[in-house]
């Protein structure tokens, strides 16, 4: 998935979240985690974006998440902006990863990666 802008991160060997970490129930094939914060115009677009793709892919959940109150897991995550998504399977695990606004055909097909 690629982000605008030059920091676009790609990560096939993330970390293992769970519900619990991201405050939501994970999407039974894949899952859309989005960091953002209030005032980040960015953050609004792919919100609508990240959405707009879960409704159209059966299994897939999209989780929004403010990083200002979530300090401890964006120091976990290495977050350092926003919005930064990261894209999960089945199983919680980051299979990609981006910084910026996504386009929404790179959202579908980092999914393939997921599912």
């Amino acid at each position: 998935m690629r982000g605008q802008g030059d920091d676009t991160r790609y990560d096939t060997s993330g970390p293992r979240l769970e519900a619990a970490d991201v405050g939501a129930e994970l999407g039974a094939r894949a899952t859309l985690v989005q960091f953002s914060s209030a005032f980040c115009a960015p953050c609004r677009a792919t919100q609508r974006v990240l959405a707009e793709v879960a409704g159209m892919v059966p299994g897939v959940a999209h989780v929004e998440i403010d990083a200002e109150d979530r300090l401890e897991l964006v120091r976990a995550l290495g977050v350092l902006k926003t919005p930064t998504v990261l894209v999960l399977d089945a199983d919680g695990r980051v299979v990609r990863r981006a910084v910026g606004q996504p386009r929404k055909a790179d959202v579908i097909a980092a999914l393939g990666v997921a599912v």
